[in-house]
């Protein structure tokens, strides 16, 4: 089992990089140093989770699941590729302000969710019912069952998260950041489970902020990667002082952080056995190295399918070399 923790595009396509590569392999051994034919559990960010129209919308969950479905946009990286905006038009016409994008298609996700959400389904078992409906053999997993919503603090006062992000065009500086809802959420059996049973745990180059760190504030869930023994290895976000997509270099620095992989490898500081920053990093190597862990140099920027897997496979064999 290979367990990756993961929130929005970067996250998304680093998990989909970890699936091609991990997917078609039968037999063990191999040149990542793990098993190969082993499962991919993703565990999913939740905190940036909405209710909209009356839908609950899981943008993190589904940017992932479009993603490994291969029906993702490729242009955005989010959304389904092709779909149509008829249903967004009809509610401009009923004078609704559309700030949030969502394609015909993409409604019927949310539709379905919301359905079976107020039937008694837990996220976790929506989820599963989707990704299996679409083909994907991945194990994706909500970090939690529990509502959990993440709220942006600004020069204005506090934000929910889809208004900072989409709505205001994440044009705010941040000045903090909480998880509501975070102390009554717990880490799924599912989640356990996998963590348990991981051969690697791979932190994506997602949001240190707003998209791995709310999966790290769920009660239990840093005890649970702290117990195992499985390498940790986290891509960096940042390249060049820069997040290749998102306000995560803004938001570091808005929270008294630099924008620059030390910055990220410092927020993880005791839970990694090692990091993977890009060549434009590379003299940022030995500060790394200082605060206890092993670093790889690596071009990290996923311009393609065959980046994705370039990136894949280097982050599975650096994994396969750091065993804790």
């Amino acid at each position: 089992m290979i367990v990756a923790l993961a929130g929005g595009v970067g996250g998304a396509k680093l998990s989909d990089g970890l699936y091609r590569t991990l997917l078609p392999t039968q037999q063990g051994g191999g040149e990542t140093g793990l098993a190969h034919g082993r499962e991919l559990a993703v565990v999913v960010n939740v905190a940036d989770d909405f209710t909209l129209y009356g839908l609950r919308i899981s943008p993190d969950v589904d940017t992932v699941l479009y993603t490994l479905a291969g029906i993702a946009n490729p242009a955005t990286g989010w959304g389904i590729g092709g779909d149509t905006f008829a249903t967004l038009e009809m509610l401009r016409r009923y004078g609704e302000d559309t700030w949030f994008l969502l394609g015909d298609r993409d409604f019927a996700t949310h539709l379905l969710r919301s359905e079976r959400l107020r039937q008694g389904w837990t996220p976790t078992a929506v989820t599963h019912a989707l990704a299996e409906a679409l083909g994907v053999r991945a194990a994706l997993l909500p970090m939690c069952d529990e509502p959990v919503a993440t709220v942006v603090l600004t020069p204005d006062g506090e934000l929910a998260f889809q208004e900072y992000f989409v709505r205001r065009r994440q044009a705010d500086e941040v000045r903090g950041v909480r998880f509501e809802g975070i102390s009554e959420a717990r880490v799924t059996p599912e989640v356990r489970q996998a963590i348990a049973e991981a051969e690697a745990i791979i932190f994506c180059p997602s949001n240190p902020i707003v998209s791995i760190g709310p999966i790290l504030a769920v009660p239990g869930m840093r005890e649970a990667l702290a117990a195992s023994r499985a390498p940790k290895i986290a891509v960096s976000p940042i390249v060049g002082g820069r997040a290749l997509k998102g306000p995560a270099d803004r938001m570091l620095v808005g929270l008294g952080h630099e924008a620059s992989p030390v910055a990220v490898a410092a927020l993880y500081r005791g839970l990694l056995d090692g990091m993977v920053i890009d060549q434009q990093d590379a003299s940022l190597a030995g500060l790394v190295e200082g605060l206890g862990m092993r670093v790889l140099v690596t071009d990290t920027i996923m311009e393609d399918d065959a980046g994705r897997a370039r990136l894949a496979r280097a982050v599975l064999a650096f994994a396969g070399t750091s065993r804790s």
